[in-house]
């Protein structure tokens, strides 16, 4: 009768420690829950914030362009008839920008065109062959796009603000490399006169 009583206790004993490791076990995994169930809420919370900072930079940027895209309307106005009246190329040799006789030969019309007509604009774009890097070539787009622009100011007497710039270095060839003298084509500055319909 006592070994059973014995017995008895051992069994309330280990049912008692065992429920008590296991309601530890548990306090430490809700205690482990809630503490990534915090984290996630305060990362969600910081994701959330930086969405709301993006969202306010992405509309401030956007304010922006609207403001210059009315700027530029704005100043566009009385030129949505204009249409090109004049074009022409003018070549380089390999790595110049210099005007030769022949290149300057070529811009006596424009440069009569555009006295005739004063409210004309020259769109000067510049390009290379394919020789060099990307940089290089735009700088040496952009300087055969300023040889051309100096040269219709110094001889013509052309206002700077009638004539605008850019390079697109060797990007846009006219020539592809298995044509003949395919890098002599893709030496050159396009121009295009825009004048108002006549």
């Amino acid at each position: 009768m006592g070994n059973k009583v014995l017995f008895a206790a051992m069994v309330a004993l280990l049912v008692l420690i065992a429920g008590c490791a296991s309601k530890g076990y548990v306090d430490k995994q809700i205690a482990d829950m809630q503490s990534k169930v915090q984290a996630d809420v305060s990362s969600a919370k910081a994701q959330s914030d930086a969405n709301a900072e993006e969202i306010k930079r992405i509309q401030a940027t956007t304010d922006e362009l609207s403001k210059k895209t009315d700027m530029a309307l704005n100043q566009a106005k009385g030129f949505e008839n204009y249409q090109v009246i004049w074009e022409g190329t003018v070549n380089y040799a390999f790595d110049s920008y210099e005007l030769n006789q022949v290149s300057t030969d070529n811009l006596e019309a424009l440069g009569q065109k555009m006295i005739d007509v004063k409210q004309s604009i020259l769109e000067i774009a510049g390009f290379t062959d394919r020789t060099g890097s990307d940089s290089y070539n735009f700088e040496l787009g952009i300087k055969r796009a300023e040889a051309v622009k100096t040269h219709m100011t110094d001889k013509f007497g052309i206002p700077l603000y009638r004539m605008y710039t850019v390079s697109y270095g060797k990007a846009k060839p006219v020539a592809m490399p298995d044509e003949a003298n395919a890098n002599a084509k893709n030496r050159r500055v396009v121009l295009k006169l825009w004048g108002p319909l006549q």
